[in-house]
């Protein structure tokens, strides 16, 4: 294997690695499965369309979002400040919270009497958006697609770089949410517990990182490493 082909690898590989913990599908699972319910076919169906949203949504924001927000005249810096507020105020909640979160029992409720129709018609909302691609989840996309570089021929490898990534993360995000009853089941309402803790906590400590990041853009300040 080449240099190239290796630095391609590593960079394919930052996208799931970056999203990944801010999309957190394991703790996305117990609301997927209120609303698909434990019919096989019907969440298979439901994981593939949430997944194809996802990366549809993903890609968007990874090679398009940086120029929309330039049409807006926000820098990234003020993105990466509000995106990893986002976050770090979910992670911080879900730590918090001893009962289910908000949106999620308000999904719950709406899915108990939906039919299989209905079921497909939300998932984009809310199961693609917010509950699996969020505002931290998009504003690491943008950060990630900033990066991009801007000759013809690097920019058309960092596209295929953003598509892989992409593919690869929505791949897990389909994997945890198409074995859903299966995890929930085995982990235990214990187990469910604290891996939502442990992944919660994580997830705190990605929104500080990208509120530091952008904070140190804004004010010329040297990144902690």
């Amino acid at each position: 294997m080449d240099i190239f082909s290796i630095s391609l690898l590593k960079a394919v590989v930052v996208v799931p690695f970056t999203l990944l913990p801010i999309i957190n599908p394991l703790s996305g699972a117990p609301v997927f499965i209120s609303t698909a319910g434990y019919n096989d076919n019907v969440v298979r169906k439901l994981a593939r369309q949430v997944a194809i949203n996802s990366w549809i949504v993903i890609v968007a924001s990874m090679l398009v979002g940086i120029y929309v927000l330039d049409l807006f005249g926000i820098s990234l810096a003020v993105v990466r400040i509000g995106g990893g507020l986002l976050v770090a105020a979910s992670g911080w909640r879900l730590l918090n919270n001893r009962n289910p979160d908000d949106m999620h029992a308000a999904v719950a409720k709406q899915s108990e009497d939906m039919s299989r129709t209905e079921v497909m018609q939300r998932s984009f909302f809310p199961i693609t958006f917010p509950l699996t691609v969020g505002p931290g989840s998009i504003a690491a996309c943008i950060t990630l697609g900033s990066n991009l570089p801007s000759t013809p021929a690097q920019y058309l490898v960092g596209v295929v770089v953003a598509v892989l990534g992409a593919t690869v993360t929505v791949g897990v995000v389909y994997l945890c949410y198409r074995n859903a009853g299966r995890l929930l089941y085995r982990l235990g309402d214990v187990g469910t517990l604290v891996m939502v803790r442990i992944m919660a906590f994580i997830l705190l400590c990605i929104g500080i990182e990208i509120m530091w990041t952008g904070w140190a853009e804004l004010n010329n300040i040297p990144r902690l490493r």
